[in-house]
Formats: C-alpha cells, sequence, structure tokens
C-alpha cells in the first residue's frame, strides 16, 4: 500500500475508533529486548496492569527494538512467556495483535518516517550533520572540563541552503528535535509537582539516527499517541526524560497522557538492581521453583500502592490484588526486598494449591517431575513412589516444614520417594516385626493416630525387653534404607519382607511425631 494512501487509512481509522469509542484507560509496557526480565520490569508491568484492570482498561505489551543492535534473539520470546508465567495477559501484543498494531517497533518504520517530516516541515527538529568523530571530542573536552557532556547544537543553525548543499555532498546525518525552556513543572501522579528544564541540561537530542530508525524518545511518543495510551505507568529513572517527551507533544500539537513514575526497588543492601544480575530474573525464580503468585506478592509488599491491612504478611489474590490497588498509595522513596518474605509467601501458595483439588494434578506433575530428577538412577528400576495419593499426602505432611517444592527431594528426603531395597542380612534378623505389623493392622480408625501407634511401639518395646530409641532406628533404617548401626537386642529372628513394608505408615508418624 503507498505510504499516502497508508498514512490516510490509518487517520480515518483513528478518527472513527476515537468517535465511536468511549474514553478509557490504556497503559502499555514497553521493554527492549535485549536481555531477561527482572523484578523492576516485573513490577512496572504488573503495575501497569493493576491499574488498568481497575479503571477497566485496556493493557499492552508493545517491544520497543529500534536499537537493533542491541537486541538479543529469543528475548521477546522469553520476556512474552514470562509475563504469561506470571500471570500478566496482555490484551493487545506482537502474537495476539490488536487495533493499533504493529506491536514491534522495527515494524512501524514508515510511520516513524512520516511523523518526522512533519518535525522537519514545521521547524521543529533539524538535520545534524556532525561527525562522530566531532561528537567524541566534544565529550572528551567536556570530561576534562569537569562539565556534562551535551551537543552545542551547531547544525540547529544551518541554512537551507547550506543543509541542501550538504546533503548534495553525501554527508550523512541523523536528525534531532530543538529543545526549549521548560520553566513549568509537570504533574507527576506519584511525585507530584516536577521541574527539570531540559534545555538548560542537555543539548538537542537525536530523535531519528543516521540508519532509518528513530531513538527510544521520538519513537516512543509517537507509538503512545498512535495507540491512544491514556497513562504512562514507568520507573523513576524515565522522570528526567519526561519533560523532553511532552516538548515532542507540544510540537506535534497532541495531548500527552498522564505521567506516573514508579520509585526504584532495591536488594536488600540498598544497591540497584541490575540485569547484571542473574538471580532476579523472573526465570531464575521459575526455575527456583517459586510460585507465580509467591512472586507477585512480594514485589507488591515494597514501596506501597495498596490499601491493605498494615500486616504485610498477609497473601492476596491477583482479585485482591486490584481492589487494593491505589497509586496514590505509592511511596515516593525506594523500598529494599526482603528475601525472607518470598519463602513465606511461596509456602503460603503451596498451602492454598493443597487446599483446592483442582491443583493437586498440577502438583502430582510437578513433584513427580522433581523426584524423577532428583534420582534419575532410580527411574527405570521401578523403586521411585510416584503415586499421586502418595504425593499428595507427603505434600500434606509437608507443607508447613518446607518453602518450594524442591525441598522434598534433597538426599535426607530420600527416603519418601525411594524404596529401599531389601536386605537379606537385616532381614533375616528382625525379631517379631511379624507380631507388631498383625497388632497394627488390628487398630481401628481412632487408635490410627500419632499418640495411638506411639502407645502401641513403646507397649511392644517394653513388652519384648527392646529399648523403644533402638526399635525405632531399626525400623527407620529398614524402611528409609539409612544404615544404622542395629542393636544386638533386637538381632535374633526372621521375618517376611511384607511385614517390613507394613511399618511404612508407623516410619511416617514418627517423623511427625518427632517434627511436631
Amino acid at each position: 500500500m503507498p505510504l499516502k494512501l497508508l498514512r490516510a487509512s490509518l487517520n480515518l481509522h483513528l478518527i472513527v475508533r476515537r468517535i465511536h469509542e468511549p474514553s478509557q484507560v490504556r497503559v502499555r509496557f514497553a521493554p527492549s529486548p535485549t536481555g531477561y526480565l527482572h523484578l523492576g520490569g516485573l513490577r512496572t508491568a504488573l503495575y501497569n496492569y493493576l491499574f488498568t484492570r481497575a479503571h477497566n482498561g485496556q493493557f499492552i505489551l508493545r517491544i520497543e527494538d529500534t536499537d537493533q543492535s542491541r537486541v538479543i534473539p529469543g528475548a521477546f520470546e522469553q520476556l512474552h512467556k514470562d509475563l504469561i508465567w506470571a500471570g500478566i495477559i496482555p490484551d493487545e501484543d506482537p502474537i495476539r495483535g490488536g487495533p493499533y498494531g504493529p506491536y514491534l517497533q522495527s515494524k512501524r518504520v514508515d510511520l516513524y518516517k512520516e511523523q518526522v517530516r512533519i518535525l522537519l516541515e514545521n521547524r521543529a527538529a533539524y538535520k545534524c550533520f556532525c561527525s562522530e568523530k566531532r561528537l567524541d571530542m566534544m565529550r572528551k573536552k567536556a570530561v576534562q572540563e569537569r562539565q556534562i557532556p551535551r551537543y552545542d547544537n551547531r547544525c540547529r543553525h544551518f541554512s537551507d541552503e547550506e543543509v541542501e548543499t550538504r546533503i548534495r555532498r553525501g554527508e550523512t546525518y541523523c536528525i534531532r528535535f530543538k529543545l526549549h525552556p521548560t520553566p513549568e513543572p509537570f504533574e507527576d501522579m506519584v511525585y507530584g509537582a516536577v521541574t527539570y528544564d531540559v534545555s538548560i541540561n542537555e543539548g538537542d537530542p537525536v530523535i531519528f539516527k543516521s540508519d532509518g530508525f528513530p531513538t527510544y524518545h521520538f519513537a516512543n511518543v509517537v507509538d503512545d499517541h498512535f495507540m491512544k495510551i491514556s497513562h504512562v505507568l514507568r520507573g523513576v529513572e524515565w522522570q528526567i526524560s519526561t519533560p523532553k517527551h511532552l516538548l515532542i507533544y507540544k510540537a506535534f500539537g497532541w495531548d500527552p497522557p498522564q505521567y506516573a513514575h514508579l520509585p526504584l526497588i532495591t536488594n536488600p543492601d540498598g544497591t540497584k538492581l541490575s540485569k547484571r544480575q542473574n538471580d532476579i530474573t523472573v526465570e531464575h525464580y521459575r526455575r527456583d521453583g517459586i510460585f507465580p503468585l509467591a512472586l507477585i506478592n512480594y514485589i507488591t509488599v515494597a514501596g506501597g500502592g495498596f490499601n491493605r491491612e498494615q500486616n504485610l504478611s498477609n497473601f492476596y489474590t491477583y482479585q485482591h490484588l486490584i481492589q487494593m490497588f491505589d497509586i496514590s498509595k505509592l511511596n515516593s522513596n525506594s523500598s529494599r526486598l526482603n528475601p525472607d518474605k518470598l519463602l513465606e509467601f511461596n509456602r503460603m501458595e503451596l498451602k492454598n494449591l493443597l487446599d483446592n483439588k483442582n491443583n493437586h494434578s498440577f502438583l502430582v506433575e510437578r513433584v513427580s517431575k522433581l523426584i524423577q530428577e532428583a534420582f534419575p538412577d532410580k527411574v527405570s528400576d521401578g523403586s521411585l513412589q510416584l503415586d499421586p495419593h502418595h504425593i499428595i499426602s507427603t505434600l500434606r505432611w509437608a507443607h508447613n516444614r518446607i518453602f518450594k517444592l524442591s525441598d522434598l527431594v534433597n538426599k535426607d528426603l530420600r527416603f519418601l520417594w525411594v524404596k529401599p531395597k531389601e536386605d537379606s542380612e537385616k532381614l533375616k534378623y528382625l525379631e517379631k516385626v511379624d507380631i507388631l505389623s498383625e497388632k497394627l493392622e488390628r487398630l481401628d480408625e481412632r487408635g490410627f493416630c500419632k499418640e495411638s501407634l506411639k502407645t502401641c511401639l513403646r507397649d511392644f518395646a517394653s513388652n519384648n525387653d527392646v529399648p523403644f530409641p533402638d526399635l525405632m532406628r531399626t525400623l527407620r533404617s529398614l524402611l528409609s534404607g539409612l544404615k544404622v548401626k542395629y542393636p544386638s537386642a533386637f538381632i535374633t529372628k526372621a521375618s517376611s519382607p511384607c511385614a517390613v513394608w507394613s511399618l511404612t505408615f508407623i516410619f511416617l508418624a514418627r517423623q511427625i511425631s518427632e517434627h511436631s
């Protein structure tokens, strides 16, 4: 489709939608595909998502990939996967599409070219022919003089004739935007009135590079306008760029969105989160066995933003968080993460999942996979206990003792999942186990509790002149496969292998008794 026809069609489409659609909240999360999604990015995406859901609006995922030199193959797909895993579902994105796409900036270059032409025509922008060598010399000089490097706006003052002459000579150029003083503050939904005169502190910024791609600042404004973004919620590090963006809006004659800058969340030691920290990526937490909702609760307790009780140990669903979210409650100061809270939240979520039978198949699948990965040598010999009922029963017993599902498969808990081998040398010396087994099998349901079992075992030990600790150590060894020294008082008589397995529940009862 010719560019003019495409532009006319797009403008007509926007006019029709503005006439027939009521005004609504539209927010976006617009990361660059340059690495894994980390906690800072996840918090930004989450707050955008909660804000729009609280106002019955639309959440847009836009990928800002105009700097092709920094794009990492597969990063967008991983980022999208991380958001879906965390429960943050876009209404419009590069995969699902939508009425204002494409949602990859690299596929919107024709639109950017058309809009930068408008700024050149109304003298809000100009062509800059400065070489990289000249710009580098300016930066070095500024550093030597202990000044902040900034462009001196030299090409801003070229006449039309000089510009045309340089173009005819084949000189390469970029396009810069003319900054103007911004003495008036803008209203930040979190920080209130913010004043930053960008023209004093910066030179005219590049908005279109010589390679034919726009810079972040220009594409960001153009996309927010044409995608009808009503509110921009982004990290506080972008706050000083907002006056620049507002000037671009003014140059086009467009109404800007409302801005809210989110305070920093930091490491426990107060240092800034960094993409170089592999242990703060969403992928890391997912692989480490953290549940999505636990991670969501973890990042919402840092920095405020919710109408909720002072007790920050409460665990909330997405529905609760949406209902409680209030951007006016955000703290303007940075907040530190507390890793201990994350483990507490993960334990709470495990209990919630267990309480709902609809989640049991998911838990069984996850635990079965962990067991097989932890004991690969036992997968083929049939000694792994992967029965769903056994897995759920064990989870019910363990959920107050563990933080993550992976805690269940460490070597100390091997006995829970791996059946011990029959040891003929042990079995032929085990005295009167058959008698004990028959006695236990006669217990009714009311007597099948840890106190009754403990009494029964103590009576058995007393009647057979076996010290109770020795009895329990022996049973534990036979049932778990752990190596212990057998007491001589207990090694006298043969017993059947099936009797040993009938005592499995005794061992588990003993574990419950010891940890209660």
